[in-house]
């Protein structure tokens, strides 16, 4: 059993690391207080080969394995949780439908333009009564002729909204199936089509430089090709994708856990009460060894379900369990991060607090901590609806 990670796999965490403390950390403060997306660090992630990472080299991608791109988002969410969201969305949630089940004319077609990072693809299936029930979806799509005719609205969409945001994979209801279920597929939907119209959400409490939208239908047309895969097989590519994209946000909780590890031993050595650093007292070494602890344990879990995944072996069990642990070890970390910062780390001035603010998202996109649990207790065996 070997735990030491390749030298490629090394080199990638350095560069990222440093791109993250020399791009982004000098500038995450001020566009979380202006709410900004920022295009010019998202250039500079797409220079750095951010986006696209696990896609083949044929269309434009990297060509590494899903670990890399793992450690990547790790290393960008120990310094920011907004540009990781952006980059994580950008590849489990726009790129991977498109790889993975899109036909070679699709591929082509999108891929190229979304590795190289000269646009961005959005994953629409959040709609405002279909949260966590996601196959209650609304959203229809009637085929008429060659052209399908969609209606509905979806929220909370990463990436839908941008100046480069170049459409959505939309997962729509296109009938019923014999037993009266929805038949749900997945169709996708450019952005500048006449009847789509992408909003962006303000005043978020989190990721507040990431963008977020509300997607509107208002019988919008677009050609029967654009249809992805077959049809009837949305929601078990919606499913199969959230899998992977879990393991992304399993990244953010352990690269923002990670972060507030650092900040607070750099913290607590510097800063002095009765005459020693704040480091040196038991109840504040205690906080920051149970933060390492679990740390290692989120990382070693995460990482065993991304070999799982490299390797074509099943994951999804695996990955519900990493997402469900890194996100709560986050919150674990910068609650116990605030505590040692104190009044200090209430305020805007020091990292900590957007830390702490971003974490909550993790507890509740792409799954909620209830809905994973719910995802682990069927794989054990447990009855649980």
């Amino acid at each position: 059993m070997d735990f030491e990670l390749s030298m490629d796999h090394e080199i990638l965490r350095d560069s990222v690391r440093s791109f993250a403390e020399k791009e982004i950390k000098p500038v995450a403060q001020t566009l979380d207080k202006e709410e900004t997306f920022s295009y010019d660090t998202m250039a500079k992630m797409a220079e750095l080969g951010l986006f696209g990472i696990f896609v083949s080299e044929e269309y434009g991608g990297q060509g590494m394995d899903y670990l890399s791109y793992i450690i990547a988002t790790e290393e960008i969410a120990r310094v920011d949780g907004s540009h990781a969201a952006t980059i994580a969305a950008g590849n489990s949630l726009g790129i991977g439908p498109l790889y993975y089940y899109g036909s070679e004319e699709q591929k082509k077609k999108y891929l190229p333009k979304l590795c190289s990072g000269e646009a961005l693809w959005a994953f629409g299936l959040t709609e405002p009564n279909a949260g966590s029930d996601a196959a209650n979806s609304k959203t229809t799509a009637v085929l008429d002729g060659n052209e399908w005719v969609i209606n509905g609205s979806k929220i909370f969409i990463t990436n839908g909204s941008t100046d480069i945001s170049a459409g959505s994979t939309v997962m729509c209801r296109t009938g019923s199936r014999e037993d009266g279920r929805p038949e749900l597929s997945c169709i996708l939907v450019e952005n500048g089509t006449p009847g789509y119209t992408a909003k962006v959400m303000h005043d978020k409490m989190m990721w507040r430089s990431s963008n977020t939208s509300e997607l509107y239908f208002e019988d919008c047309r677009v050609p029967k090709e654009n249809l992805l895969g077959k049809r009837g097989h949305g929601f078990y590519q919606m499913m199969e994708t959230l899998d992977g994209g879990r393991l992304s946000i399993g990244a953010m909780g352990l690269g923002g856990a990670q972060g507030c590890l650092d900040m607070t031993v750099r913290y607590a050595n510097e800063r002095e009460q009765f005459g020693r650093p704040i480091a040196t007292f038991q109840a504040n070494a205690f906080k920051l060894a149970d933060m390492a602890t679990e740390i290692d344990a989120a990382r070693l879990m995460l990482y065993r379900a991304c070999w799982l995944r490299d390797n074509e072996k099943p994951f999804s069990k695996e990955a519900a369990m990493a997402k469900l642990y890194c996100s709560e070890v986050m919150y674990r970390c910068a609650n116990h991060a605030v505590q040692i910062h104190g009044g200090y780390g209430l305020m805007k001035e020091y990292d900590v607090e957007r830390f702490y603010r971003d974490q909550k998202l993790l507890d509740i996109g792409e799954g909620t901590s209830e809905v994973q649990r719910i995802v682990i207790a069927r794989h054990i065996g447990a009855k649980c609806l």
